[in-house]
């Protein structure tokens, strides 16, 4: 198993400073940079981008409500600099139209800080493979939300192939990468080929956006 490096955004010292030592003891973790606020962080990722460096995280874990710029902001400008960049929000939030706004800036996951941390560690690991993980209360809060949503218009054409359409069904049933290449027998490279051309033709940036699109227009079945 490869190493995940993870960079973390929180403004609480105490609670920074657990996530620190969680990640720089878990295994299969190397922890790269740790900022006390979005702006900062942001910033660290729009020099390098400019500069054409690569992206040095592979997972960026942040918090959502800090003074200077929000997580979700933070987590837009991330996306921004760095589109493959996996972005996780940790925070104590769970009112639907923080957590929709979350997903439609990018956010690849959204878990609430009193998670067990063998669950956050999980979870990162289940971001990094391409899941879109949510913890029991906020997924049934996004449910929530799409229930009560007017009924979907008439699916727009968006000239998907069927293989885009069912790779775009297992996301939503919250199929990780390697679940779908099992579940369709294709490939991982093939699904990651599928997935980067769902989010052109979606005008998304991640599997949450995605599975948020699918379900808001009735893109599946």
């Amino acid at each position: 198993m490869s190493t995940l490096r993870v960079a973390i955004i929180e403004d609480d010292p105490r609670y920074r400073e657990s996530l620190e030592m969680l990640f720089s003891l878990s295994p299969g973790f190397e922890l790269i940079d740790t900022f006390d606020d979005a702006a900062r962080a942001t910033s660290e990722a729009a020099r390098r981008a400019a500069s054409g460096q690569a992206c040095p995280w592979d997972v960026v874990v942040t918090d959502m409500k800090m003074p200077r710029m929000d997580g979700i902001e933070g987590t837009r400008r991330l996306k921004a600099a760095y589109a493959d960049v996996k972005v996780l929000v940790l925070t104590v939030y769970e009112e639907p139209r923080t957590i929709l706004e979350a997903i439609i800036a990018g956010a690849d996951g959204y878990l609430l800080k009193h998670s067990p941390v063998e669950e956050l560690v999980e979870q990162v690991r289940a971001v990094a493979a391409g899941g879109a993980p949510l913890t029991p209360g906020v997924a049934a809060t996004v449910l929530d939300v799409v229930r009560t949503m007017p009924q979907p218009r008439p699916k727009p054409d968006l000239e998907l192939s069927p293989r885009e359409r069912e790779v775009l069904t297992c996301l939503v049933d919250g199929l990780s990468y390697k679940q779908v290449a099992h579940e369709l027998e294709i490939s991982l490279d093939t699904v990651r080929t599928h997935i980067r051309r769902l989010y052109g033709k979606l005008r998304v940036h991640s599997v949450a956006e995605a599975v948020s699109r699918a379900l808001r227009e009735g893109l599946v079945d």
